[in-house]
């Protein structure tokens, strides 16, 4: 289903059961699976949803990859190019591979999520299960079924008084 209001730029390949919501805009070179959601004012390029993968609200996905049952929680956004504007690159072991490629998203495995308002730095690669908690930057490699949680400390200073003039 295509609500009124999305944009598709094509070319665009959409999978059965699939809903692109209102204010969705898919710039070309998108490929869905079946039962993917792209949702209201999400904006997908040059990405591919495996099957039930879904980017319901205000998100942002640019050439990326996201595997079979990947959620992405509102305002999450895969950037895709660095600031240098240099090729990406990705830290494997002891070595760096670059890519030969100026723009790349994430690739999330099946089962991943995003927490809402989370970001992920451009060549980052969400290995299966793996879970990024809202509100976090996270790059490079994660871990199959690991959890990315924020720090959650509360740092309390004492309290100065000022005399008011």
């Amino acid at each position: 289903m295509v609500e009124p209001g999305a944009f598709i730029q094509g070319p665009c390949i959409i999978g059965n059961y699939c809903a692109v919501r209102n204010g969705a805009y898919l710039r070309g070179n998108t490929i869905t699976g079946d039962h993917c959601v792209i949702g209201h004012t999400t904006e997908v390029k040059g990405s591919i949803f495996l099957n039930h993968a879904q980017a319901a609200h205000f998100s942002y996905v640019g050439d990326s990859i996201l595997g079979n049952h990947v959620n992405l929680g509102a305002g999450a956004k895969l950037a895709n190019l660095l600031f240098s504007k240099k090729n990406i690159s990705i830290p494997v072991e002891e070595k760096t591979i670059n890519t030969n490629r100026r723009k790349l998203g994430a690739i999330l495995g099946d089962h991943s999520q995003v927490g809402c308002n989370s970001v992920t730095n451009p060549g980052t690669i969400l290995k299966k299960r793996s879970c990024v908690h809202p509100c976090i930057n996270v790059g490079g490699i994660v871990s199959e079924e690991y959890v990315i949680k924020g720090n959650t400390e509360i740092i309390s200073y004492p309290q100065k008084s000022y005399a008011l003039s």
